[in-house]
Order: structure tokens, then sequence, then C-alpha cells
């Protein structure tokens, strides 16, 4: 039986054409399969490694290199908050931020809320020099995040 839903095997087929390789495919790939499930299961990448015409362990070489996917027993919260901690938002307080959210949360980065709502990480650089210290909420940029605002954040990720 399949991991991978029939929607997911059809956009990653798909996909297929528009690169020069199939193995171009796998990042993609991956990508739709954590966006979907919020975790890339072993499964999941046998099937995906069919499905390119690669070797399992080629797609978890590329799974684990990016560290942005989780793996078996890693599942994401609802929510991905990121605080950068690249040099502009670590000279603005990015550690201090950290330290804050792993309290608030009662979490340490890299874990997910006993609710399953949030999951904190840290970030090299999210490109969001300008406002720091900064964060992702998911996808989306939050700049010049202090200790309260980070406060509210958290209150509305939560609700």
């Amino acid at each position: 039986m399949s991991v991978l839903s029939e929607p997911i095997r059809q956009e990653i087929q798909r996909l297929i054409p528009r690169y020069p390789r199939k193995q171009a495919v796998t990042l993609p790939a991956l990508h739709l399969v954590h966006d979907e499930y919020r975790t890339v299961s072993s499964e999941a990448i046998v099937e995906i490694a069919e499905l390119l015409d690669l070797h399992p362990s080629e797609v978890h070489d590329t799974m684990t290199f990016y560290e942005f996917f989780k793996g078996d027993g890693q599942k994401l919260g609802e929510t991905r908050l990121w605080v950068c901690r690249g040099l502009a938002c670590m000279l603005r307080g990015a550690y201090e931020l950290i330290d804050h959210c792993e309290k608030k949360l009662d979490v340490r980065c890299g874990q997910t809320t006993a609710d399953g709502k949030i999951t904190l990480e840290f970030a090299e650089c999210i490109g969001a020099c300008d406002g720091a210290p900064a964060c992702l909420k998911d996808d989306i940029h939050v700049m010049n995040v202090t200790t309260e605002r980070a406060d509210d954040l958290i209150k509305d990720l939560k609700s």
C-alpha cells in the first residue's frame, strides 16, 4: 500500500518534465510530501525514490542535507516558528529571543509543543537583516521582534 496519496504522486510525476533530469525533482518532491504530511517518513523516501528512479539513500541524503525536513518521529507542528540567529539578528538579541521563546513554549529549538501546534526552530539567516531580530512564521517574515512581540506572536499561533 502506498504511503503517498495519489494527488502527491501525480504532482511529483507532473514535475518531472519541467527538469533536465528526474533527480532534480528530489527537492520539490520532498517539499510536497513534507508540506502535506509535516514529516517525510522512510516509506515516503522509498516511494519518492521509485518515482524518480533513484536509490532511497539519494533521497535521504538530499533530505538530511538541508535540515529543513523532518523525518520519522519528528513530525512538525501546525506552524513552524523560526527565530533567526544570523549575525544581524544575533547582535540585536536573537539568542535572548530564542531563550524567551523556549521558555514561553516549554520546548527547546527543534521541538514541537505538547499540543502539536508550534515547532520552534532557529535559522542561520532568513534574509531579513534590516528587521533584526527577525522570525519566520511558516513562510512569513516577522521583523523587529521583541520579547513582547514574541509573546503576541506565540499567543496568536496558539489560538
